[in-house]
């Protein structure tokens, strides 16, 4: 059993939140796909890289200890299919930027249901630093719909309450699977627990579309289309969520949260890097709080986070 310490799983956070902004860049190019398409093949192609994954790695399934915990899979399964079905109807709905924006409120809401739920308070130190990165990204949001107003939306998406409203309750159900997950990272590896999560939330999401849209889910073939589905499977979901979930080992749900307020910093870089998109100047003030405020959630000190823990 490996030790598990605060710096590798705030590592983890981290890299999950820049990871998190290439997922609706991608979901972006999936326009001619519906929300339960785009989220069922996510999740397929994620299980076959974790699959994989534990093959090369020769890692062990641990059927007892899922089947022991498959009731807890199940409840973590349904509220990460619906964040699915939430965020991806945002982001056709809305702009990029109020949806990525506006499930970037996770943090709060996992706050008060830390709080009022399972009794874990932040400290005064952790709540400033949340404040101060969501302050970054209303800084963020800022300077880029000057940039946005100024093009007169040339993605062709317009900013609706609909888009929004799918965005909050997103994050909303976002902070219920952080918080219930939390206590089942404790108990489980992080391969063996996210690969029957996956599982079950493409089941749940491929049964729930079919009252929905009244069609089989079937895998699309067009190489335009296959491939933002792979990078969406591969990037946000098999790559960036695992490791999200994995830092729950030793870290809080909201402290977790936080990490993936880097999404509009990693979704930057991105833009830079592929399209030549150069952010407004005030974009810098907005990393730097972002930046800031997680710099005050490292170095928060928690005794109950020392000592070993599941790899």
């Amino acid at each position: 059993m490996r030790v598990r310490t605060r710096k590798l799983a705030l590592t983890e956070g981290m890299t999950a939140g820049v990871l998190f902004g290439t997922a609706a860049i991608f979901i972006r190019f999936l326009q001619n796909l519906d929300t339960f398409c785009i989220a069922f093949w996510r999740l397929i192609i994620a299980c076959l890289i974790l699959v994989i994954v534990l093959i090369v790695l020769k890692k062990s399934f641990n059927f007892s200890v899922v089947r022991k915990n498959l009731k807890d899979l199940f409840i973590l399964s349904v509220f990460l299919a619906l964040h699915f079905i939430f965020f991806i109807s945002a982001v056709k709905d809305t702009t990029i930027l109020n949806a990525t924006v506006l499930v970037n409120t996770t943090p709060i809401f996992s706050v008060f249901v830390s709080t009022f739920l399972f009794k874990i308070k932040p400290s005064r130190l952790a709540i400033l630093g949340l404040a101060i990165s969501f302050i970054g990204v209303c800084v963020i949001a800022y300077a880029e719909t000057t940039i946005t107003n100024a093009n007169a939306y040339p993605e062709g998406i317009f900013p609706s309450l609909k888009g929004d409203l799918e965005a909050v309750l997103a994050a909303l159900v976002e902070a219920f699977y952080l918080n219930y997950g939390r206590k089942i990272r404790k108990k489980m590896n992080v391969l063996p627990t996210m690969l029957p999560i996956y599982m079950l939330t493409a089941a749940i999401i491929g049964i729930s579309s079919i009252p929905t849209t009244n069609k089989i889910l079937t895998l699309p073939t067009a190489t335009e289309i296959i491939l933002p589905l792979i990078g969406l499977g591969i990037l946000p979901t098999a790559a960036a969520h695992t490791l999200y979930f994995s830092s729950l080992s030793n870290l809080k749900s909201f402290e977790t949260a936080t990490m993936a307020l880097l999404e509009p910093i990693g979704a930057t870089i991105l833009g830079i890097l592929l399209f030549q998109e150069k952010p407004a100047a005030i974009f810098v003030f907005g990393a730097v709080f972002i930046l800031l405020g997680i710099l005050f959630i490292a170095k928060e000190k928690n005794l109950k986070h020392s000592g070993l823990t599941k790899q």
